[in-house]
C-alpha cells in the first residue's frame, strides 16, 4: 500500500474509532501528498461534520465534487448535511438528483432516494415524498440499513402496512440499532400493541444511552445554563406558565415515565401541573441526549429547547384552557 492510501485508510479507521481529530490529521497528510485528491477532501468533510462544523464540511464536499464531478459518495454526504442540521432542503435535493443521474446499482439508487425523501419531508412536501417511495426497488435489500430506512420512509408517509414487516425485520437484523427499536415501538403503538410498543421503546432507550454523545456535546452544567436561558427567552405570556418552575436535566426520560406513555425521544417534560390556583410545584425535565440529537450542532441547542418549551406549554396549558371554555352561540 502506498503512503497516500495508508493515510486515507488510517483516517477512516480513526473515524470508526471515534477520533475525528486524528482522522483530520491523516486526511491533511494525504493532501500533502496529493493536493488534488477528492477522496481526501471527502474525508475532511466527513470529519468536519462529526465535529459539528457543518459549513466547513459542505465546503470540503463541494471541493471533492469539483475535483471529480462523478463522485457520488461526496454528493450523498453533502446532501445529508444539507438536510440535517442545515435545513437547506433544495440544495440537498439538487445533490440527490445529481447522484441519481450517476447511480448504477440498486444500493446507490436507494441511498439517493432516501436522502431526497428526507429533504422532501423537511420541506413539508408529503405527497411528493409519498410518490418518491414508489421508486424504491421491491427488495429484498442486501444492505441491512436499507431495510430499516425504507421501512421508516413508509411509516413517515403513513403506510404502516408496508412499513411494519421491514421495521420488524430491521430490529432482528440490527438488534443494537436504537432507531430500529424506536420505530418498532411506533409501529406497534399504531397497531394497538401497547405492551409490545413499551418493550421496544425501553430497548431503544437502553441503546440510545450506549451511543457516545457528539464530540461537541455540552457539559451537564453548561447544558443546564443553556436550558435556563431558553426558558428565560420565552415570550412573557408563555413564560408566566412556568413562573418559579424547577428545572432538571437528565440524559433521557426515565423508565418509569416511558412505561406511563412518555416518548423515549421526548425533548422535555412538564410535570406537577395542578388546577388553577394550586400551590403544586411545576417541574421541567430537559433531556440532553434527545435535544442534542435533534439539534445536530452546538448553535442549535438553545433554539430546540425553546421550541420544545413553546410546544409543551401550548399542549399542557393553553389547549386545555381553550377546551374548557364554554362555546358561545353567535348572535
Amino acid at each position: 500500500m502506498d503512503q497516500f492510501s495508508a493515510h486515507l485508510d488510517r483516517g477512516w479507521d480513526l473515524v470508526q474509532r471515534g477520533d475525528p481529530r486524528g482522522a483530520e490529521v491523516s486526511a491533511r497528510r494525504a493532501l500533502e501528498i496529493d493536493s488534488q485528491s477528492p477522496e481526501a477532501y471527502n474525508l475532511l468533510g466527513y470529519v468536519a461534520a462529526l465535529k459539528g462544523e457543518y459549513e466547513e464540511a459542505i465546503d470540503h464536499y463541494r471541493q471533492a465534487i469539483a475535483l471529480d464531478d462523478t463522485y457520488l459518495e461526496a454528493m450523498l454526504n453533502a446532501a445529508e448535511v444539507y438536510i440535517h442540521p442545515l435545513g437547506e432542503f433544495d440544495e440537498a435535493i439538487s445533490m440527490c438528483d445529481q447522484a441519481l443521474d450517476l447511480a448504477e446499482t440498486d444500493d446507490e439508487v436507494v441511498d439517493a432516494l432516501l436522502l431526497k425523501f428526507d429533504a422532501l419531508l423537511g420541506k413539508g412536501e408529503l405527497e411528493e415524498a409519498a410518490a418518491l417511495c414508489e421508486r424504491f426497488p421491491p427488495g429484498p435489500f442486501e444492505n441491512p440499513n436499507h431495510v430499516f430506512l425504507v421501512g421508516r420512509a413508509y411509516y413517515e408517509i403513513g403506510d404502516v402496512t408496508r412499513a411494519e414487516p421491514l421495521i420488524e425485520e430491521s430490529a432482528k437484523l440490527n438488534p443494537k440499532n436504537p432507531e430500529s427499536h424506536y420505530y418498532l415501538g411506533l409501529v406497534r403503538d399504531e397497531r394497538g400493541d401497547t405492551r409490545g410498543a413499551t418493550k421496544a421503546f425501553l430497548r431503544s432507550r437502553e441503546l440510545d444511552l450506549e451511543v457516545p454523545p457528539p464530540p461537541w456535546s455540552l457539559s451537564r452544567e453548561t447544558f443546564e445554563v443553556t436550558a435556563k436561558r431558553a426558558l428565560a427567552s420565552l415570550d412573557d405570556a408563555l413564560r408566566a406558565y412556568l413562573q418559579d418552575a424547577e428545572l432538571y436535566v437528565a440524559d433521557v426520560p426515565g423508565v418509569e415515565v416511558i412505561v406511563d406513555g412518555v416518548d423515549p425521544r421526548a425533548l422535555l417534560l412538564i410535570d406537577g401541573v395542578g388546577a388553577a390556583g394550586s400551590s403544586m410545584t411545576v417541574r421541567v425535565f430537559v433531556y440532553q441526549r434527545n435535544v442534542e440529537r435533534l439539534a445536530g450542532s452546538l448553535d442549535q441547542v438553545e433554539r430546540e429547547i425553546r421550541l420544545a418549551l413553546e410546544r409543551e406549554i401550548t399542549a399542557t396549558f393553553l389547549e386545555p384552557e381553550q377546551e374548557s371554555r364554554p362555546n358561545r352561540a353567535l348572535n
